[in-house]
């Protein structure tokens, strides 16, 4: 059985440490990171309010994305095996891919691949703040969060809602403990319903 999790939501927000935790728990599994995918940075565009476009879809490979869920579809145990993941053989033939990123329901070709999608959210404050905490290789500008960064979260998150996608939400806020096993339980009970 081949399940895809999408771990999504916004910038910030706990996906990564979410993400990693379930690998480390869940069998034959491997993980896909959107922010993998950039494009160069001479091929951002800057829009118009002034900041270059890092947190839209235009910004991501999202082709080659797609291309590399597709080559873990094909054949999971030849993906896991190139991705350094040992493979189980009394995991009963099942297989998890994990997506993690900030737009991954917000490209058509992906959203209907999913098992299981997550959403984690936190507030305004907390988000920025931690935004504010963290080191990129390229640094925020001045004004990026509240000029680009939180508006393009909402823009996305309003648009994959009139959608109609399908989502779990998760609270960020939560401990990462309780997050981490609120999801796992939940990915363990959709496969056993599944088997």
């Amino acid at each position: 059985m081949k399940y895809i999790v999408g771990i999504g939501g916004m910038t910030n927000g706990g996906k990564t440490t979410l993400t990693n935790s379930l690998l480390k728990s869940l069998p034959n599994c491997c993980v896909i990171h959107q922010d993998d995918f950039f494009k160069p940075q001479d091929q951002i565009a800057v829009g118009e309010d002034g900041f270059k476009q890092w947190d839209v879809l235009e910004s991501l490979d999202m082709e080659a994305m797609l291309s590399t869920v597709q080559a873990w579809m094909s054949s999971p145990r030849k993906f896991a095996r190139a991705h350094g993941v040992s493979v189980q053989l009394d995991a009963s033939d099942t297989h998890i891919l994990i997506l993690e990123g900030f737009l991954l329901y917000s490209y058509k070709p992906l959203v209907d691949l999913y098992s299981r999608r997550y959403f984690l959210t936190v507030p305004y404050e907390e988000c920025k703040w931690r935004r504010s905490t963290r080191r990129y290789m390229v640094p925020d500008p001045p004004g990026l969060f509240d000029g680009h960064v939180w508006p393009m979260y909402q823009k996305y998150k309003r648009e994959m809602e009139a959608n109609g996608v399908e989502v779990v939400y998760l609270d960020g806020t939560k401990s990462r403990e309780e997050l981490f096993h609120q999801v796992l339980e939940d990915i363990q009970n959709s496969l056993l319903n599944r088997s």
